[in-house]
């Protein structure tokens, strides 16, 4: 079946239009950054609970206010997780990688 040629012009088009489209959107729903959205939105509410905690919660917890430990912990790993998103993105991978239009 032949392709037809207005909708092949229509896709050069459009790539013409927005090159990087697809690795932007590739960038936005990265896992990691919605990975580190969720720790670190759970880690600041840790976080302030940690700090209304009453010497009665950190004695039940052996002395440690796990709340606090806890946040920052979740903290941390956000900003590792959102650092390793922007320094190695998904967008310059698929980029770089070598494309086949052929295959659709």
């Amino acid at each position: 079946m032949a392709e037809d040629p207005h909708i092949k012009q229509a896709e050069q088009a459009a790539a013409a239009a927005e090159p990087d489209a697809e690795a932007r959107f590739a960038d936005l729903f990265d896992i990691r950054r919605i990975i580190a959205g969720l720790f670190l939105v759970y880690g600041v509410v840790l976080v302030i609970l940690g700090f209304s905690a009453s010497d009665a919660e950190i004695e039940r917890a052996a002395g440690v206010n796990i709340n606090l430990w806890g946040g920052l912990g979740l903290i941390v790993f956000a900003l590792i997780m959102l650092g390793w998103a922007l320094l190695r993105p998904v967008g310059r991978q698929i980029a770089a990688s070598p494309r086949n239009d052929d295959e659709e």
